[in-house]
């Protein structure tokens, strides 16, 4: 019986190091205060001790089932998960920010992105690490930024968060922008994880859904999104909440959909909003088994209709594979589903700016065609949808 003992024993105490690495190791985040969570509660979006979305929203739940259906996937399909040289990037420095003229935008990869709107520069979702884990993770396609460093910015007015998943909040980021933004603005729970990085209380703001604001004459409303949140290791969901952004001028709307699998706010969202001159659109990482919370190609288009888009540039995809698709296999079908349902889609290379509401200065290259793998891909072998995506 002492063998069991000693197991039970060397259990508990990797449980409780573990528990103690995530308390103290700060790119984990923080933890609500006591007024945080009193605020959280009177949130309608709030239930029991969580935040949900209205509709039953299903995650991914390793298990070893999952695993072995996961491992006999990537053998039969072979998807090119990390193209097999550098993706096309356009050079940027100080210089080149600071010329941009008018309303543009500039996609670093994945959900990263500069706004300049209005006469306001923004980061939204300016996860500018090498990895998408603070313990290991994938790891970024290009190992340089389209800029050399974050001394190439101009001044930032604000930091747009959609959520505390590190492929979108990330913990040496942060503490780079802290002293070089104005504020930083994101959902409810934020807080708790730049107030432990150093940012100052008086800088940080948090919103619930459809609650608006307005910067420098830009309208900001922060709007639903159907997904989860949490940076804790083997435990999902009970961050804080998730969203997407409004932003809006008297002449021009932006919709950033942050993370989000299809449902029925997009609608909803274009009812209150739209029309939308350009949707930063979420496509890439999906799967069949987590269909509820990241679109497919068909659903990102769905979505861009639905909030009433104009022009779709296409995001999530191009700089991290945390999914078992090849890397550009969510441009390659949105391409085709926006040809088919007459989508303006812009696919700029990673740092080239791109002027809105400039129609014939939209870029439509299909650079990724240059790097794409001749092997075929097969079709999905996951858990079919919920009875809530049918």
């Amino acid at each position: 019986m002492m063998w069991l003992f000693v197991l039970i024993c060397l259990v508990v105490l990797l449980a409780v190091g573990l528990n103690l690495f995530q308390k103290l190791y700060p790119p984990f985040g923080g933890k609500p205060s006591p007024a945080d969570l009193k605020r959280y509660r009177q949130s309608p979006n709030y239930k029991g001790t969580k935040f949900e979305y209205p509709l039953e929203t299903k995650m991914f739940k390793p298990s070893p089932g999952s695993m072995i259906t996961a491992l006999r996937e990537y053998v039969q399909r072979r998807p090119q998960l990390k193209p097999d040289r550098p993706l096309p990037q356009v050079k940027l420095d100080r210089k080149t920010f600071e010329e941009l003229q008018g309303d543009t935008v500039v996609w670093f990869g994945h959900s990263a992105l500069f706004l300049q709107f209005g006469g306001v520069r923004f980061l939204l979702d300016p996860m500018l690490g090498a990895s998408t884990s603070p313990m290991g993770g994938g790891k970024r396609f290009n190992r340089e930024l389209p800029f050399g460093s974050l001394d190439e910015l101009p001044p930032i007015d604000a930091v747009i968060l959609s959520h505390d998943h590190y492929d979108h909040l990330d913990y040496g980021t942060i503490r780079q922008l802290k002293d070089r933004v104005g504020r930083f603005i994101g959902p409810l729970g934020i807080r708790c994880h730049l107030e432990r990085w150093g940012v100052a209380p008086a800088q940080i703001e948090e919103y619930d859904w459809w609650e608006e604001l307005e910067l420098q004459g830009v309208r900001l409303a922060c709007t639903p999104a159907r997904h989860f949140s949490g940076r804790r290791l083997f435990k999902q969901g009970g961050g804080g909440l998730w969203c997407s952004w409004v932003i809006a001028t008297p002449k021009k709307r932006v919709y950033f959909s942050g993370d989000s699998g299809y449902g029925p706010h997009f609608k909803e969202i274009g009812g209150k909003y739209g029309p939308f001159d350009l949707t930063l659109m979420e496509c890439g990482q999906y799967d069949d088994r987590w269909w509820d919370i990241h679109m497919r190609p068909e659903q990102t288009a769905r979505a861009h209709l639905d909030v009433r888009g104009n022009v779709l540039l296409p995001i999530h995809w191009g700089a991290f594979s945390l999914a078992m698709h090849s890397w550009y296999d969510p441009v390659r079908q949105l391409s085709m589903e926006a040809k088919q349902r007459g989508i303006p889609l812009t696919t700029p290379k990673l740092g080239e700016p791109v002027r809105i509401w400039v129609s014939e200065e939209y870029p439509t290259e299909a650079w990724w065609k240059t790097l794409e793998s001749a092997r075929k891909v097969g079709g999905f072998r996951g858990a079919r949808p919920s009875s809530t995506m049918k």
